[in-house]
């Protein structure tokens, strides 16, 4: 069985919305990614991924989008053992650090994949499968020019409400005005979203380093919140 395509991702595979960043491993995150990705690397396949086969349990399951290095999605990890998290991030040297973490912590409610997470999200999640979606801190793209590569717009969030259970929560946060307020107006009209706030970080979300650099140079935070309407299925 396919995984429905969902709404499309207008022109995503000529303006990737990130910039691949280039980084040196040292040789124990060569390593981790050596001995670690069997066990906790999302498999190669087609079609819609078996999250209960993949986690070995039922548990709600959350998408988090861009992870940078991966200390805030093990913090998260580790606090909320109940949810399970597919990490997918581009950067080689960020996968690396959070397979080591992982395997360090001892956390197993964590699947990586090194690559593109709105493929990810359209290729083989099955609509209505998600309880979440966290995209934090996404490359602003501040010149004008480049807006259209940012993550956040319409076709996105239209492909979020598709995934998303009932109940289910896209969460998004920047420290680019702009970009908070252009994600505020996409969220606002994306059928089958409700944008219920825009706020300051909220206690359970742990500051990010790219969150404390912005801060640093006076930059404001936004969290922004969608939910699917509905209730939530336990073990969604």
């Amino acid at each position: 069985m396919s995984t429905p395509p969902g709404p499309p991702l207008a022109d995503w595979a000529t303006r990737p919305s990130y910039k691949l960043r280039r980084g040196r491993m040292g040789a124990t995150r060569r390593q981790a990614l050596q001995e670690h990705a069997a066990r906790f690397a999302v498999p190669d396949g087609e079609g819609p991924l078996d999250l209960r086969a993949l986690f070995g349990t039922d548990a709600p399951v959350v998408l988090e989008i861009g992870f940078g290095m991966g200390a805030t999605t093990l913090q998260m990890a580790e606090a909320d053992p109940g949810t399970c998290v597919l990490a997918a991030d581009v950067h080689t040297p960020g996968v690396a650090a959070l397979l080591l973490g992982l395997d360090r912590r001892g956390l197993g409610n964590v699947r990586v994949l090194e690559g593109d997470g709105r493929l990810l999200l359209q290729q083989r999640i099955a609509p209505a499968s998600l309880a979440g979606v966290r995209v934090y801190f996404p490359d602003p793209w501040p010149k004008p020019r480049h807006h259209k590569r940012r993550l956040v717009d319409a076709a996105f969030a239209a492909l979020v409400a598709d995934r998303l259970a009932p109940g289910g929560v896209l969460h998004c946060a920047t420290d680019w005005e702009p970009y908070a307020q252009q994600m505020a107006g996409v969220l606002a009209a994306a059928p089958g979203l409700v944008l219920e706030e825009a706020r300051e970080r909220p206690d359970w979300r742990p500051l990010t380093r790219f969150e404390v650099r912005g801060l640093e140079r006076g930059h404001v935070v936004t969290d922004l919140i969608a939910r699917r309407p509905g209730t939530a299925v336990a073990g969604g």
